[in-house]
């Protein structure tokens, strides 16, 4: 082979390497061991109006086409979600992707692969977060679990930006972000206790003991302003424990007289209480 033979030889590889690349980067459609022979079913679809063979032949393109939805969903199992949900709901996007395919726009998969995929997206994005994460979260969440990919482990912040295109702001956000996928479950144990119990054991609960409290301090300026007799009549009831009869008897009155001190006193008090407890309330708004 003379010097013109091989560099005429050279530029032929080149020339398919290159041709091979511009198809793979201009989304031109590749070719798949799965690819169905259906054009023919698409246009006779496309021809009929509602009905039984209508539905008939967009059963039999679904058929035809799902190894390929099963393909572009098992691109995503590892994302903590179950395979065989992936695989329903690019199974809906498939579906959707027949129904709304025009056979004169260009090959089906250049239709139907952004059609899955998006649904794909969309279900990641509004049905599998535990808590509610913003929108803009997501999106760092998944640059940084992409750079996470391909670096080593314990990476930081400021590497992981660097590798993602963040800043390092960003990329602690992402970093929060993919611990914040699925909640942890109270029945879980906790990584810093050894005794095997929940997380749901370590949650306090309301204590009654700090309403009575309240109640006590609100009272006790109302109590303080009472005439010594309201103030005696109140201990003996509610601190002694003793009957209005038995009151009246100690104090020399009727027990109807007790009973009207013990309202009036009651009275006063809860007044001032509510009173004070508005006050605070408008001074802290």
């Amino acid at each position: 082979m003379n010097a013109t033979d091989a560099t005429n030889a050279v530029t032929a590889k080149n020339t398919t390497i290159a041709t091979k690349n511009s198809r793979t980067r201009g989304g031109m459609r590749h070719d798949h061991h799965d690819r169905p022979q259906t054009q023919r079913d698409f246009q006779r679809m496309n021809e009929l109006p509602a009905g039984p063979e209508r539905e008939v032949i967009e059963q039999r393109l679904i058929r035809a086409w799902l190894p390929m939805a099963t393909r572009l969903a098992d691109k995503y199992r590892d994302r903590g979600e179950e395979r065989e949900d992936l695989r329903q709901v690019a199974a809906l996007g498939l579906c959707k992707a027949v129904q709304g395919y025009d056979p004169e726009r260009g090959a089906f998969e250049a239709y139907a692969v952004p059609t899955i995929t998006g649904e794909l997206r969309r279900h990641f994005r509004d049905y599998t977060w535990g808590v509610h994460v913003p929108r803009r979260v997501q999106d760092l969440r998944n640059r940084v679990r992409t750079a996470l990919q391909v670096m080593p482990d314990g990476a930081g912040a400021g590497q992981v930006a660097r590798m993602a295109g963040l800043s390092e702001e960003e990329a602690r956000q992402g970093l929060e972000a993919l611990h914040s996928y699925r909640p942890l479950s109270l029945s879980a144990q906790s990584s810093a206790q050894s005794d095997g119990a929940g997380l749901g054991e370590y949650l306090g609960e309301a204590d009654e003991g700090f309403g009575v409290v309240e109640d006590r301090e609100a009272a006790r300026p109302g109590l303080s302003r009472l005439p010594e007799r309201e103030r005696r009549v109140l201990y003996l009831r509610f601190f002694r424990d003793m009957t209005q009869s038995q009151i009246a008897e100690r104090l020399g009155v009727s027990q109807v007289h007790v009973s009207r001190l013990i309202s009036s006193a009651c009275a006063d008090v809860r007044a001032e209480a509510l009173g004070s407890t508005a006050e605070t309330g408008a001074e802290a708004a």
